[in-house]
């Protein structure tokens, strides 16, 4: 089969899109005949060299934690799902990726693709889905009729946060630069400040409940957009190498995300997809042979908004 691979840390040119033995499922695990994976930041971070601590990845590695496919072969003790169905999940981050024509993933991972989108574009909906749901409701706690200030919500998690924020009933301020603006606005923002033309802290004129970062801004500019947060509140920040701040004389809680599989919040995320009450947003699909590129080009220039890496049917 095919894949991209790197055999040793480095800048993208270390990605190499060669043949690799496919591989055959253990006790648990789930084989997939991959349609789609996606690009993360952090497969650019393990790639590197930089996260060897918190993702000890066997090299060789092939990236992509996000997989869509379809069940090609079991395991033994595997009964969840069967062969031919088409299933998403979010693959262990130190764990042989999906950036192939075929993956291993633990059956515990998997839930039932949405069915209302092409199942590559499915991809696009684990990692950051997951992220955006945790962080808004286990650690910021969000509740109906909360404000919250969700800071870089053009950005792949931003889609869905904003999403969820509205769709639970809260008041949702989204940061935004003017060329992703109508975007945000369309996901449910209520309010919408661009963050290219002045001080966030100041153009939110009253308190938020939760503020959500997740967007690599100064830890300086943080903390006077924590000044917003009413006693009580809490910080919540996807930006894993500073602190969310905290107040303890105010109550304010500071929070990190770490985001975790979970097929069941999963499930619950492809039932509001099937519903019409959450878009799978796509900005961008490349081949899995393009993905090298891919990451050339994220070293230099943002990437906006997800990109689906689709796997083309062995030849």
């Amino acid at each position: 089969m095919k894949a991209v691979r790197f055999h040793t840390y480095g800048d993208a040119d270390v990605l190499r899109y060669e043949d690799v033995s496919i591989p055959e499922p253990g006790a648990g695990q789930v084989r997939l005949r991959v349609a789609a994976t996606t690009f993360n930041p952090v497969d650019a971070g393990i790639r590197a060299g930089g996260l060897q601590e918190p993702f000890p990845v066997q090299l060789p590695h092939t990236p992509g934690i996000d997989v869509a496919g379809t069940v090609d072969a079991l395991g033994d003790g595997v009964d969840t799902v069967a062969v031919g169905d088409r299933v998403i999940g979010f693959l262990p981050m130190a764990a042989t990726g999906a950036s192939a024509e075929y993956v291993l993933a633990p059956a515990d991972v998997l839930t039932a693709a949405p069915t209302g989108v092409e199942l590559a574009d499915a991809a696009a909906l684990p990692s950051v889905g997951l992220t955006a749901r945790q962080a808004l409701f286990e650690l910021g706690e969000l509740t109906a009729g909360q404000r919250v200030l969700i800071t870089g919500a053009g950005g792949a998690v931003g889609a869905y946060a904003v999403q969820l924020a509205h769709r639970a009933g809260a008041y949702v301020i989204a940061t935004a630069s003017p060329r992703s603006a109508d975007r945000v606005r369309a996901a449910g923002a209520d309010e919408v400040v661009d963050h290219t033309a002045g001080d966030v802290a100041a153009a939110v004129t009253e308190p938020v409940d939760l503020l959500l970062n997740l967007a690599p801004i100064d830890p300086d500019e943080l903390a006077r957009q924590a000044g917003l947060v009413r006693d009580g509140g809490a910080v919540v920040n996807t930006t894993v190498w500073m602190q969310a701040p905290s107040d303890q004389a105010r109550g304010v809680r500071g929070l990190n995300v770490f985001v975790r599989s979970d097929a069941t919040q999963l499930a619950e995320l492809v039932t509001a997809v099937d519903r019409g009450e959450l878009h799978i947003d796509v900005s961008r699909r490349i081949s899995l042979e393009e993905l090298p590129a891919l990451h050339a080009e994220a070293s230099t220039t943002p990437i906006s908004g997800k990109v689906v890496v689709t796997v083309p049917e062995a030849a």
